[in-house]
C-alpha cells in the first residue's frame, strides 16, 4: 500500500496529558468516514494523568500508555505509527513564566519527538506549544526546533491559532506545527475561522447550557477562606482585584508588577481567559456571579471536555491535568483539517499568521 493511501491513523504521542489533542484527534470526523484516527500508544511523566487519559482515550489498552520522564522511556520499542502528536512541554518557551528557553529544564524536551520522527517516519505529526516560544532565545528556540523538523523530512505549516476564534469558550493562543512528510504530495491549509465568526463563544453559554448535573465528575466546589469571599463581593464581572474598588482592608498588598488574573472574575458575555494549571495566590478562575472559584469541571467545560471525560487523582492533580489540556474542540478542527488533506476533500482555508518560510 502506498503511504499516501492510508485511510486509518494509528497515533502516537508523547507528553499526552490527559487527553485533550487525543480525543480531539479520535471523535475528528469527515465526509468519507474511512479516514479516521486511532490511538497506538502515548506516553506522559505523570501518574494521574496516565489514569486520566488512559480511562477515557484506551480503557481497553491500558499498556499502550508509558507513564515514565520520556528521558527514560525506549523509544524503539513504542511501535509503529502513521501520525504523531506532541505538546512538548512548554513551561520554558511561556510567555508568563521567566522565558529560560533552551536553557531550563523543559527546553530540550521536544528532542525526544524529533526521535520519534527520524525512527518511525509518521506521514504527518502535529506539535504544540505555547506562542512565546516564537521568543524564547531572542526567536532561536524556534529556529532550531523548526530546522530539526524539516532535516527529520517534514514540509512545516505553522500557525498561531487563537481557539476563541474556533468556537472554544477560551481565550488560548497556542503556536501549532502541522508537518507532513515531504515524500507525500498533499499540502495542508490553515483551517479558516470563518465557519465560526457566529459561534456562541461566552462562558456563561459554556458552563450554563446545558446545566452541569449536580452528581457531576469533578464538580467540587473549591472552599473560599471567608476574606476571599468578602473580596470577591466587590470585584464585578471582567473585574480583577487591581481594577475593582476594594475596601482599604481587602486590597492586596502586592509589590511591582500587577497581574491581571489574580481574583479576576469571569465575563459571562465574552470567552474565559486562558485555563491555566496554577490556582493559589488568587490565580483560581472566578465564576462570574458566585462569589467562588470555578469547579474542575466547570474549567473542563471551557477546555471543550464533555462531562462524560473523568478525570483521576486529587482535586488538585485534576485542575492542573485541566490547564495543561489542549481544548479538543479547537484541536479537532485541525485534526479534521489534516484528514480532509489526506482524502483530498476541499476546505475552507486562510493563510497562515507565522510569515517565516519553512
Amino acid at each position: 500500500m502506498h503511504s499516501s493511501d492510508v485511510t486509518r491513523f494509528r497515533l502516537g504521542e508523547l507528553f499526552c496529558g490527559p487527553g485533550g489533542l487525543a480525543y480531539a484527534a479520535t471523535t475528528a470526523k469527515i465526509k468519507n468516514p474511512q479516514y479516521k484516527i486511532v490511538h497506538k500508544w502515548a506516553n506522559d511523566c505523570d501518574f494521574d494523568t496516565c489514569r486520566t487519559y488512559t480511562r477515557n482515550i484506551c480503557p481497553d489498552d491500558p499498556l499502550s500508555v508509558f507513564c515514565d520522564d520520556v528521558r527514560n522511556l525506549n523509544i524503539d520499542t513504542l511501535g509503529d505509527i502513521d501520525a504523531f502528536a506532541y505538546g512538548f512541554p512548554c513551561n520554558d518557551f511561556s510567555v508568563v513564566g521567566e522565558q529560560k528557553g533552551f536553557d531550563g529544564n523543559f527546553g530540550g524536551l521536544y528532542t525526544y519527538g524529533i526521535r520519534v520522527l527520524n525512527k518511525y517516519r509518521p506521514l504527518w505529526f502535529l506539535a504544540e506549544n505555547v506562542g512565546g516560544i516564537k521568543s524564547a532565545n531572542d526567536g532561536m528556540a524556534f529556529k532550531k526546533i523548526r530546522e530539526d523538523m524539516i532535516a527529520a523530512g517534514y514540509r512545516l505549516y505553522p500557525n498561531l491559532y487563537k481557539f476563541e476564534e474556533y468556537g472554544v469558550p477560551q481565550a488560548r493562543h497556542r503556536l501549532i506545527i502541522v508537518g507532513i512528510r515531504e515524500d507525500i504530495p498533499c499540502e495542508f491549509k490553515i483551517p479558516s475561522t470563518a465557519p465560526y465568526t457566529e459561534a456562541d463563544v461566552s462562558c456563561r453559554t459554556a458552563m450554563e447550557t446545558p446545566p452541569i448535573k449536580s452528581d457531576a465528575p469533578n464538580n467540587e466546589l473549591t472552599r473560599q477562606s471567608a476574606i476571599v469571599t468578602e473580596r470577591l463581593k466587590y470585584i464585578k464581572p471582567g473585574q480583577n482585584a487591581f481594577t475593582a474598588e476594594l475596601p482599604e482592608e481587602l486590597k492586596l498588598n502586592v509589590k511591582g508588577a500587577k497581574i491581571s488574573q489574580i481574583y479576576k472574575r469571569l465575563d459571562p458575555d465574552k470567552p474565559a481567559y486562558t485555563v491555566t494549571g496554577s490556582g493559589g495566590g488568587g490565580t483560581h478562575i472566578y465564576h462570574y456571579r458566585e462569589n467562588r472559584a470555578l469547579t474542575n469541571r466547570e474549567r473542563a467545560r471551557l477546555q471543550t471536555f464533555p462531562d462524560s471525560y473523568v478525570f483521576e487523582g486529587s482535586k488538585e492533580s485534576v485542575r492542573k491535568q485541566i490547564g495543561m489540556a489542549v481544548p479538543a474542540r479547537g484541536a479537532r478542527v485541525i485534526f479534521e483539517a489534516i484528514l480532509k488533506t489526506f482524502a483530498g476533500e476541499k476546505y475552507a482555508s486562510m493563510e497562515s499568521n507565522i510569515n517565516e518560510k519553512m
